[in-house]
């Protein structure tokens, strides 16, 4: 057993022609891979099977974040382009953001995005993060939404295309406020929603806006190291009810996505899901005790990064490096809009 408190661990080999750069036509045509954590068997499905696998009474927690159009292209007086990652907001039209290349902007000043959009950015801090101020602070948000570009993870080498604004986005998404999909969402669609509620299936919503927490790499060698970057988050009172019940009746809890397993694990408290809204820099990883969730839809994540780290802590380190073995031999789809798995 190597050190799970080790980067190195969670390294693995991935040819690059299985890093999905286009989602499927239709969402729910994603292979699925289940994994049974009590038997350790794989099977190899379609999504659209999981409507067999989820029975009444199981509540199935999705983040309804909508991913905002954060990459924007600025330029300098002098001309010279920019780019700008918006990050989150941090009141009225100012908003933490990230610029590429920093090397560009050396001393704060404006940015120009559009006849009717510019913003005043400041100079970095210790992080390499930013401030943005945008004038017109009353309609600035209507002109980010037509010039602003989609933000692609960097493993997808194209310019993100007018499809990504809906592909890129779960059907049920309704609070702006993300900066990346919470990509095991995108596999459903309204009719497959419909036929689970159907089934006796609870479906219940969480927020929690994706930020830098979520895709900046791990660097310190020992995870355990490692600090979060805090990501706002929230659960309703419906929601809490809804799973402290599933939990005191026997049933389970599938949180779909990393997202939501972080927000319901950040308000678990004295063996029950709180409800509320705050800030969290929670970071999951073999030796973090779960709680909240029975089982996990999720995607295949990137080598070494914090989303493997946590399914490793869920679904047990030999368990998941024996999956993505498998899922690799059988070309399954890898990242945002690749396939998924299901972690029962």
């Amino acid at each position: 057993m190597p050190d799970l408190l080790d980067l190195e661990a969670y390294d693995y080999e991935l040819p690059r022609d299985l890093i999905a750069q286009y989602p499927l036509p239709e969402r729910s045509s994603s292979r699925l891979l289940q994994l049974d954590r009590a038997t350790g068997s794989i099977s190899h499905l379609h999504f659209g099977d999981i409507v067999d696998l989820l029975h009444p009474g199981d509540v199935l927690v999705v983040n309804e974040s909508k991913v905002i159009p954060a990459r924007l292209y600025g330029t300098k007086a002098n001309g010279t382009r920019v780019e700008i990652l918006l990050l989150n907001r941090l009141e009225g039209s100012t908003w933490k953001c990230l610029v590429h290349p920093g090397k560009r902007l050396k001393s704060p000043q404006w940015l120009d995005f559009s006849p009717r959009l510019r913003g005043w950015v400041s100079t970095a801090d210790a992080e390499g993060l930013r401030e943005i101020e945008f004038e017109n602070a009353a309609n600035y948000w209507q002109e980010v939404e037509k010039v602003g570009h989609v933000p692609l993870p960097p493993y997808i080498q194209r310019p993100d295309e007018n499809s990504d604004r809906q592909t890129y986005q779960t059907v049920y998404a309704r609070e702006p406020g993300s900066v990346a999909a919470p990509t095991a969402g995108l596999h459903f669609t309204d009719e497959l929603l419909q036929t689970l509620k159907t089934k006796g299936v609870d479906i219940c919503k969480v927020v929690l806006h994706v930020g830098m927490g979520t895709f900046l790499p791990v660097k310190c060698q020992r995870i355990d190291q490692h600090k979060m970057h805090s990501e706002f988050c929230s659960i309703s009172e419906a929601t809490a009810e809804a799973v402290n019940a599933a939990k005191s009746d026997g049933k389970r809890v599938i949180a779909v996505g990393s997202t939501s397993i972080r927000t319901l694990e950040t308000f678990w408290q004295d063996g029950r899901l709180q409800s509320g809204s705050r800030w969290t820099d929670i970071f999951i990883y073999p030796g973090i005790e779960l709680h909240a969730a029975d089982a996990l839809v999720t995607n295949f994540h990137l080598p070494k990064s914090s989303l493997l780290m946590m399914i490793s802590a869920f679904a047990g380190y030999d368990l998941i490096r024996r999956a993505y073995q498998e899922a690799v031999e059988q070309r399954y789809r890898f990242f945002s809009y690749g396939d998924a798995m299901l972690i029962t």
